[in-house]
């Protein structure tokens, strides 16, 4: 198997191209610095994935921008902090703000000369707009949670790309899943058979940080510690013919 065997790339967006985690942390900093006991990066991290993928669960309708401030009260209230409404509803609009990964808007230029480009992400379209512009590339297709009405790792957002593969002139099988979290994105992609390509951005760090433990640990067709990494092996192939 071959990257060159693809001529679409599915990408999840937060955590894979957009740098989440080192938003999140910098948008928490208000709450977080007013915790009695400190608390480590890791530690903010997954309490804020248990919350948020409780909540996704919980209410798979509601936008992404709209779910956060929720998460925002439950983390204040599980560290016995007082916060008002304001600040929660602030936290909700702090997405704008997170930082792509250095190398994902030229990894996505050069990727976008050899295949479509598709976003298959957790959040609504208002929010994805800022995320986009600092991608710098125009995707094929995007489909969002508010789109489909669910948080991955629910099948409903795999069953929605796939019904509009067609739309692109594409089969499942020409499409590389590709994406960081195993729990949001490469256990149901294997449900849904599609191959899978994982951007290990936390390949330096223990744990899982923003997402769940996957309960079972997927099959992983290509890996990649970097998205620049990812060119790099198209170049090679390319180059080897």
């Amino acid at each position: 198997m071959r990257l060159t065997d693809f001529k679409a790339l599915s990408f999840d967006c937060y955590g894979t191209l957009i740098d989440w985690e080192s938003g999140m942390i910098e948008g928490l900093r208000g709450l977080t610095s007013r915790v009695k006991a400190p608390l480590t990066r890791n530690e903010i991290l997954q309490a804020h994935a248990r919350h948020e993928s409780e909540q996704q669960a919980q209410t798979p309708g509601k936008l992404y921008r709209d779910l956060l401030p929720i998460v925002y009260k439950r983390l204040a209230e599980q560290w016995g902090v007082s916060v008002t409404v304001e600040e929660c509803e602030e936290y909700g609009k702090s997405v704008r703000d997170w930082p792509a990964f250095v190398d994902s808007p030229g990894a996505l230029q050069y990727l976008k000369k050899y295949y479509k480009l598709i976003i298959l992400s957790n959040v609504d379209n208002r929010t994805f707009k800022y995320s986009n512009e600092r991608l710098a590339v125009e995707f094929d297709a995007i489909y969002s949670a508010e789109d489909v009405g669910a948080y991955k790792p629910s099948d409903a957002n795999f069953d929605y790309m796939k019904a509009h593969l067609a739309d692109l002139g594409l089969e499942l099988k020409d499409v590389l899943h590709t994406a960081e979290s195993l729990f949001h994105d490469h256990v149901p992609a294997n449900r849904h058979g599609l191959t899978s390509c994982w951007i290990y951005r936390r390949h330096a760090q223990e744990g899982f940080g923003a997402t769940m433990t996957p309960e079972t640990m997927p099959n992983i067709d290509f890996r990649f510690d970097s998205m620049a990494d990812l060119v790099k092996a198209h170049q090679a192939e390319i180059q080897n013919g």
